[in-house]
């Protein structure tokens, strides 16, 4: 559920305001882009990492980023503030309004939208899917994080009707690429291993600090091309997004999946220990102290 105060723009208001209109060309066709933050302690985990990979995606989709990084986390903070989301799930999305015959007349090119929402609990682990063709990986948009994402919610929505959490989604050459909302790594020895992103899927944030911040001797990180059978034979297999950092898979397909956990227990505890180190180097700086 989120919370009562939403951002728009550069104002923090109530989720009762009308604020939207019926010819945002963004809204009505999925176009935009938009990122989820983790909040700990009050601080935008990676915030740097998230608002430069929205204006990547932006700038593909012909989407002007409504103002620069500095300005957007300052919002962003007004939001938190309001809510008192200081431990939270934030939710930042930047909409196109122009480009339409649909369009409605506005000023602005594009909004700047924010929610936040509580933490959710994912449990010990998923059970996953497969979904052929879930990816084009060939696409000169694949790999961006755009708002038109109702296959993925649908994948997902069907998936769990049938006793799953989350899908695997393959690539047109029958590749792992990721999952809807989720990086995925296998585990072979001491190798870990995630998909390149010529597999289509996402460059996710934890998946990008895994393979250049946070080290674990004796586990080395790299990306290399993924099967199906490579996750069912795989010491351990986990996935990996800003809120669910990494979580173990238990099972593909109704098929148990071996369950060592070593590399994965190692990975988290230096994930954790980077995080916190983040945090602290973030928190804002109390009047008078300076």
């Amino acid at each position: 559920m989120i919370h009562r105060r939403v951002l728009f723009n550069d104002e923090v208001h109530d989720y009762s305001e009308k604020l939207l209109a019926p010819g945002q060309v963004g809204l009505l066709a999925g176009w935009g882009v938009f990122s989820t933050i983790r909040v700990t302690e009050g601080v935008q985990f990676a915030f740097e990492r998230h608002w430069a990979r929205m204006s990547r995606d932006a700038a593909l989709f012909h989407i002007t980023m409504p103002c620069g990084a500095d300005e957007g986390q300052k919002r962003l903070g007004k939001l938190i503030e309001a809510n008192g989301a200081h431990d939270a799930t934030l939710r930042v999305v930047v909409v196109r309004n122009d480009g339409s015959v649909w369009a409605s007349p506005c000023d602005r090119k594009t909004d700047l939208i924010a929610l936040t929402a509580d933490l959710h609990d994912w449990g010990a682990g998923v059970k996953l899917a497969y979904a052929p063709h879930g990816r084009h990986a060939a696409s000169p948009f694949a790999g961006t994080k755009i708002l038109s994402w109702a296959t993925n919610l649908t994948l997902v929505e069907e998936a769990q009707s049938k006793g799953f959490d989350e899908v695997v989604l393959l690539n047109e050459r029958g590749e792992v690429s990721e999952c809807t909302s989720a990086n995925i790594f296998a585990v072979r020895g001491n190798e870990v291993l995630t998909t390149p992103l010529s597999s289509g899927c996402l460059p996710g944030i934890t998946r990008e600090l895994l393979l250049s911040e946070v080290c674990v001797a004796g586990f080395p990180v790299t990306e290399k091309t993924l099967m199906p059978s490579d996750l069912e034979s795989a010491d351990e297999v986990f996935i990996t997004s800003t809120t669910r950092d990494l979580l173990p898979v238990l099972e593909i397909e109704r098929k148990a999946l071996k369950q060592n956990d070593t590399a994965r227990s190692a990975l988290q505890a230096a994930f954790s220990k980077y995080m916190q180190s983040y945090v602290a180097g973030h928190k804002a700086v109390p009047a008078g102290t300076r």
